[in-house]
C-alpha cells in the first residue's frame, strides 16, 4: 500500500525557483559597500535594475541566449562573403536592456562623483544573469580611454559608444544608433605574450592602414569595431577596425569559425583573418600595448566585479535552496555544519564585493589623487587575480549546497560553474596578474609605494592583520618571480581585511581576520569557529 499523500505526479520538499526577487535590494553586502564608497546616488537606478535582472524575463532570457548557441554565416547562398554571427534574441534583448539602463556608459557621461561605482554596480547586476553578454559589455565600456587618444576618432566614435540605444542591425557603423567594441589581440603563437604577435599593418597615409594576419581569439564578433594589435616598421601598434570601411563597404574581416568553448556560450568568440582590412591608428607607432592597456585595466576591473557578482548570484541560490528544504526534520539552513558552510561562503562573498567595489572607487579617486592612480593600477591586478581565482572555488562548493538538484542543466547552477573561469583568464590569466604586481613593484616605484603606505596606515587595526603585515613585509623586502603568487595573495587578503574593518560591522570584519588571516586559516568551506555570527553573515548576503 502506498503511504499516505503518495502522488507519482507530485514532488513534495521541493525548492520553488528563486525568481522575480530584487538582486540589489536583497543584497545588504552590495548597498553597504556602495554607500561606504560614495556612490549612493545609484542606488534608485540600482533598485530597479535589480527588480529587472532578478525578473523571471531576465533569468530566462539568460537561459535561452545559453541554450541557443550564437551561429557564424560565413557566406551567402552565392558564395558571397558575409561573416556575420547571428544570435538568439534573448541576447538581444539582455543587451538591450543593460545599454538603456546605461551598464557602459554611466561612468563617461553621469557627471556624478562615484561614477566608476555606479557602473560598477550596475555590471555586477547584470552579471548575474549571463555571463556571455556582459563580454561586449565590458569591452564597450572600457574602450572609452583608448579611443581618447585619438581626437578626431574620439569626435567621430564616442558619440555612438555612449549611446544607450542598441542597435544590432550589421549597417555601416555611421547610420547606427549605437555601437558596441570588441577586441583582437592574442594569436596562435603568442597567447598572453602579444609581443610575439606576426600580424602586420602597413601605412596608406593620414593614419589609415592595411592590416593582414590572424587573431586566434576575437571577443565579441558582431561588434561594430574592434581594438586590434599589429606590428609596423616601429613595432607593435594599437588599430581601430571597424567592420564596415568609413565609404560603407564591407572590411577585409573573415571570421573563420567560432570557439567552442567550456562557458560563456551566449557570447560568440571567433578566429578572424584580416585580409588588408582598413583600420586607423591609435597612438604613435610602436606604442600598441601602452595604448590598449587602459582598456584592459578597465576590462580588469570588471573581471574582479563579475566574479563577485557570480559568487553573490550562486550563494543566493544555495541560501534560498537551503531556506526551503528539509532534511533530518530541520530546514537546511538550521542544520549547523551547513550554516557553517553557508556563513564561511556568504564571508568570501562579502570580501570579494567589498574588494571589488574598493577597486571602482580607487578609479573614482583616480580622477583627482595622483596617489589613487597609482595604488589603483597595482591594486586592480591584485584584485583581478584574487576575486577570479576564489570565485572558482566558490562555485564548487555552492553547487554542493544544492546537491543533485544543482547538478542538473534545468538549474542555473552549471552554467555559472562553467562560466566563471572565463574570468580567470581572460585579459591575463593569474600568473600574468602575478607577474604585473611584481613588475610594478620593481618598475613603478610610485605604485607599490602607494601600497606600502595604504598598509602602513592600516597597522594597529587588528592584530591577526598586523601579523599578516609583518609577514608581507618580509616577502615585498625581497620579491622574486618564485612567490609572486604567495605576495599577491597576501596583498588581496590584506585589502579585503582592511577595507571589512573600514566598512563592514565589526563582528564581519573581525570574522574575517580570524578564519583568513590567522595561522588557523583551514583549507576548506565550513570551518569557522564563533557560532554567534552566522546568521548575521548569511542574511548580509542574500535576505529575502
Amino acid at each position: 500500500m502506498l503511504p499516505s499523500g503518495f502522488d507519482f505526479n507530485t514532488s513534495i520538499n521541493q525548492v520553488p525557483i528563486l525568481t522575480d526577487y530584487n538582486s540589489f535590494t536583497t543584497n545588504e553586502v552590495l548597498q553597504n559597500a556602495i554607500n561606504a564608497y560614495g556612490g549612493g546616488w545609484i542606488n534608485e537606478q540600482a533598485k530597479a535594475f535589480g527588480e529587472l535582472m532578478g525578473s523571471y524575463k531576465m533569468q530566462e532570457a539568460g537561459d535561452m541566449a545559453n541554450k541557443n548557441l550564437p551561429v557564424l554565416k560565413t557566406h551567402d547562398r552565392f558564395g558571397n562573403r558575409l561573416d556575420i554571427v547571428n544570435y538568439h534574441p534573448a541576447y538581444h534583448e539582455m543587451m538591450e536592456a543593460a545599454i538603456r539602463h546605461q551598464v557602459h556608459s554611466i561612468t563617461w557621461t553621469s557627471g556624478n562623483k562615484g561614477s566608476y561605482l555606479a557602473h560598477s554596480v550596475l555590471s555586477y547586476l547584470k552579471q548575474q544573469i549571463d555571463e556571455g553578454s556582459s563580454c561586449p559589455l565590458t569591452m564597450t565600456f572600457a574602450v572609452v580611454p583608448s579611443l581618447r587618444l585619438e581626437p578626431d576618432i574620439a569626435r567621430e566614435w564616442l558619440p555612438l559608444v555612449l549611446s544607450n540605444e542598441y542597435d544590432e542591425r550589421h549597417i555601416p557603423y555611421a547610420h547606427k544608433k549605437g555601437v558596441t567594441f570588441g577586441m583582437a589581440m592574442t594569436e596562435p603563437q603568442g597567447g598572453s605574450d602579444v609581443r610575439a604577435n606576426l600580424t602586420f599593418a602597413k601605412a596608406t597615409g593620414k593614419g589609415v592602414y592595411q592590416i593582414t594576419g590572424r587573431k586566434w581569439f576575437c571577443s565579441a564578433p558582431m561588434s561594430d569595431a574592434f581594438l586590434v594589435l599589429a606590428q609596423t616598421g616601429k613595432g607593435l601598434s594599437c588599430f581601430l577596425v571597424p567592420r564596415f570601411t568609413p565609404d560603407g563597404g564591407k572590411s577585409q574581416l573573415h571570421f573563420q569559425r567560432l570557439k567552442d568553448k567550456l562557458g560563456n556560450k551566449s557570447n560568440a568568440s571567433g578566429e578572424v583573418e584580416f585580409h588588408g582590412a582598413w583600420g586607423r591608428i591609435i597612438g604613435d607607432e610602436g606604442r600598441g600595448i601602452a595604448n590598449i592597456m587602459e582598456m584592459v585595466r578597465h576590462t580588469r576591473l570588471d573581471c574582479a566585479i563579475g566574479s563577485a557578482g557570480t559568487i553573490q548570484r550562486a550563494l543566493t541560490e544555495a541560501i534560498h535552496h537551503c531556506n526551503h528544504r528539509s532534511v533530518f526534520g530541520k530546514k537546511l539552513i538550521d542544520q549547523p555544519l551547513m550554516k557553517n558552510v553557508l556563513a564561511d561562503l556568504s564571508l568570501e562573498s562579502e570580501a570579494a564585493t567589498t574588494l571589488a567595489m574598493r577597486l571602482a572607487k580607487g578609479f573614482d579617486d583616480s580622477l583627482l589623487n595622483e596617489e589613487a592612480t597609482y595604488f589603483t593600477r597595482i591594486a586592480t591586478a591584485i584584485g583581478k587575480f584574487w576575486n577570479t581565482k576564489r570565485a572558482m572555488l566558490v562555485l564548487g562548493e555552492a553547487l554542493e549546497c544544492l546537491g543533485g538538484n544543482g547538478y542538473v542543466e534545468e538549474s542555473i547552477m552549471p552554467r555559472l560553474y562553467r562560466d566563471v573561469p572565463v574570468n580567470s583568464i581572460w585579459e591575463g590569466s593569474g600568473n600574468v596578474q602575478a607577474l604585473d604586481v611584481l613588475r610594478a613593484m620593481h618598475k613603478e616605484p610610485r605604485s607599490i609605494e602607494a601600497l606600502m603606505n595604504y598598509f602602513q596606515k592600516a597597522k594597529g587595526l587588528d592584530s591577526s592583520l598586523d601579523l599578516h603585515l609583518k609577514h608581507l613585509d618580509q616577502l615585498i623586502s625581497h620579491p622574486d618571480e618564485f612567490k609572486a603568487r604567495i605576495i599577491v595573495e597576501k596583498m588581496a587578503l590584506a585589502i579585503q581585511a582592511i577595507e571589512l574593518i573600514q566598512v563592514a560591522p565589526h563582528t564581519i570584519a573581525q570574522l574575517f581576520c580570524e578564519s583568513r588571516l590567522s595561522e588557523k586559516r583551514n583549507a576548506t568551506w565550513g570551518t569557522l569557529e564563533n557560532e554567534n555570527v552566522l546568521d548575521e553573515v548569511i542574511n548580509r548576503t542574500y535576505c529575502a
